[in-house]
């Protein structure tokens, strides 16, 4: 009996090993590293959607990287804006291969006489965020492309 019972605690370790060492969490800390794809969408003067572009480019996507990291984020912040933001953006990370993109959306106010972007995010680790002048402008200007 007892060499039966070594056996089932053998199977069992090796079991609970390959259980624990085959299971891969997700990312506790948010990357914009993984930031691969950001699709744009531009909001027209009657307050519609139209669909300008997609970012695929390693240069702009490199870039944006940079210009989103320097956001200045205020969670638990529910903000209320008086107008439709001028753009939201969709940005796609991939933190796995083999699994599916993650995605976040990100409306966007410029606000040209402070010089200063505004952003919301649907991210619960970002929430309400602003950008600085000179981020700002090289916001709009790979966003307006």
């Amino acid at each position: 009996m007892p060499n039966k019972t070594k056996i089932y605690l053998i199977i069992s370790m090796i079991f609970a090993a390959l259980i624990i060492g085959c299971t891969k969490k997700a990312p506790n800390e948010f990357n914009f590293n993984q930031l691969n794809r950001v699709d744009v969408e531009v909001v027209k003067s009657d307050e519609t959607y139209e669909e300008s572009l997609m970012i695929t480019d390693e240069k702009t996507i490199d870039l944006l990287r940079k210009t989103f990291k320097q956001i200045s984020w205020k969670t638990n912040v529910e903000p209320k804006m008086a107008r439709k933001e001028d753009v939201k953006a969709t940005l796609f990370f991939m933190y796995d291969k083999n699994m599916p993109e993650r995605l976040f959306e990100y409306q966007i106010w410029f606000n040209q006489s402070k010089g200063k972007a505004t952003i919301i995010s649907n991210n619960e680790k970002e929430g309400y965020g602003t950008l600085d002048k000179d981020h700002e402008q090289t916001l709009e200007n790979i966003l307006f492309n």
